[in-house]
């Protein structure tokens, strides 16, 4: 027997008309007996389109509010019937039950509702019980029907039945079922959501997804889930890698921390800030961020707290960077970008990012709250006998900032609300204070008078040693350990100044 098939009736009920016409049009004039009910039965008859009501069918009417309108018998025998199944084809003409070959339909707009602040007697009245027995019957019985479960799908069903006389393959009705039950599979996870009160309870469901050049490396598969165009307008430059992605990701986290500040440039690489700067000008801030670090910056990522104008352009020019990030761009300054022809250029929109971070681990996934505190003048204690100055609290909140944004084990130094140099990802805190001295040092910066931010506590008093002896003048960590009195004792015998804030900001 023939796979392919050759739709004759067709059963249409959608909530959204956009992209109806031309495919109800289509159907028309390929003599295609139309069916369906309430507000499409309205617009197809308005086209002048014969069409009949699915209460015909049923002989009951649309009842409860509208709440039953296809759930039967004839409807669903229409759409389940197995056409090469003999006791089938019996029943189906002992009960009088027309063949529906083709199903249109889509569901209520449950997440608008939702995210519209609606009362829950509105958003239950959004939960399609109908529509969703639609999809899934048609999708199940895609060897002999055709199921369109989204206006997504309207531009690849007008194609199919104009190019090929209303006739589809097996193959083409079965990637139509896989489109289906993405839809309504995501639709069920919303709803579930929207009701869980369990905190061991996960469920996740993304609609947008792309494929990537690759994973982290060449022979590595990759892909992206999420919306990327919402949060970005992407003006220049290549596709995004896994990698670009990653880097424009803890960069867009790094930045929202200054988000009130005066212009703040960062730059990135490997998801940890190589470079970050608070200036009066965006081209000051990005001359100080570059210069903590420009052998790092070779390749990186580039983000504003703000817009970049024409000179800040003229200095990012002559750096190799994959990314360069901002709320706005003047004219001239994507003119002048735009020079190389691989540079991405991205402009970033106020989202909300989830308040959830999930990563996959062992055979399961970790699940934990999004890190939403940002450590505040009100938050610190000072538990030494000197107290840091004005300008010493600015720094160490500054640095406090992008230790809280840096890969453990992590130390910070800042100066003049500048990133002085860091010491990331290490074994042990000694070692990440080591590099971060090392690095200063070998970009010629004076570390007297600097401030040092460490991600946790200190387990003993070297590094604060350590850090006294490079130049160090005040310190900020959680504390919490049972070891903090020797950090503060020789802190006190040394005149250095060290606050607690009591959150420990690990990064792994």
């Amino acid at each position: 027997m023939s796979t392919t098939k050759t739709i004759q009736t067709a059963l249409i009920s959608v909530f959204d008309k956009t992209g109806l016409e031309p495919i109800v049009k289509q159907l028309h004039e390929q003599n295609v007996t139309l069916y369906s009910t309430g507000g499409t039965e309205d617009f197809i008859k308005k086209l002048g389109i014969p069409v009949v009501p699915v209460e015909d069918v049923t002989s009951y009417p649309s009842i409860l509010g509208g709440r039953v309108k296809t759930l039967h018998p004839k409807i669903f025998g229409g759409i389940l019937n197995r056409q090469d199944n003999p006791d089938d084809v019996a029943q189906m003409e002992e009960y009088n039950i027309p063949q529906l070959d083709l199903v249109i339909v889509d569901l209520y707009p449950f997440e608008k509702t939702v995210a519209s602040g609606a009362s829950e007697a509105d958003i239950i009245e959004k939960i399609d019980i109908g529509g969703i027995s639609l999809i899934r019957a048609a999708a199940k019985n895609f060897k002999d029907t055709v199921i369109v479960a989204s206006v997504k799908e309207y531009a690849y069903l007008l194609d199919l039945i104009v190019t090929q006389q209303g006739a589809t393959t097996l193959e083409q009705r079965r990637l139509l079922a896989t489109k289906a039950f993405h839809v309504s599979s995501h639709y069920d996870t919303a709803i579930f959501n929207y009701f869980n009160q369990e905190e061991t309870y996960f469920k996740t469901s993304i609609e947008e997804g792309q494929v990537l050049r690759y994973g982290e490396n060449p022979h590595q598969k990759g892909y992206f889930f999420g919306e990327f165009n919402q949060m970005f307008d992407k003006l220049h430059g290549k596709e995004l890698s896994y990698n670009n992605l990653l880097d424009v990701d803890a960069a867009v986290n790094l930045i929202a921390e200054f988000k009130e500040n005066a212009p703040t440039f960062a730059i990135l690489k490997h998801n940890n800030a190589c470079g970050l700067a608070t200036r009066n000008s965006m081209k000051e801030a990005y001359l100080a961020a570059l210069a903590c670090d420009p052998t790092s910056a070779f390749g990186g990522v580039l983000i504003a707290n703000g817009a970049i104008d024409l000179a800040t352009a003229q200095e990012i020019n002559s750096l190799f960077c994959e990314v360069v990030i901002a709320q706005s761009f003047e004219e001239s300054a994507v003119t002048l970008l735009m020079e190389k022809k691989n540079r991405i250029l991205l402009v970033q929109h106020e989202v909300a990012l989830p308040n959830r971070q999930v990563r996959t681990c062992l055979n399961g996934l970790l699940v934990q709250d999004r890190n939403a505190i940002t450590d505040a003048e009100s938050d610190l204690k000072v538990v030494t006998e000197s107290s840091p100055t004005s300008q010493e609290i600015d720094d160490l909140l500054f640095a406090s900032k992008i230790c809280k944004n840096t890969k453990s084990n992590t130390i910070v130094f800042a100066k003049n609300s500048t990133l002085v140099a860091s010491g990331t990802g290490q074994t042990s805190r000694v070692d990440a204070l080591k590099q971060a001295i090392e690095k200063a040092n070998t970009f010629g910066f004076d570390l007297n008078g600097a401030v040092m931010a460490s991600d946790a506590f200190f387990p003993f008093p070297d590094c604060v040693e350590i850090a006294d002896h490079a130049g160090i003048t005040a310190v900020i960590q959680p504390g919490g350990s049972i070891k903090d009195a020797l950090s503060i004792d020789y802190c006190n015998e040394n005149k250095v100044a060290m606050v607690f804030t009591g959150t420990r900001h690990f990064k792994h």
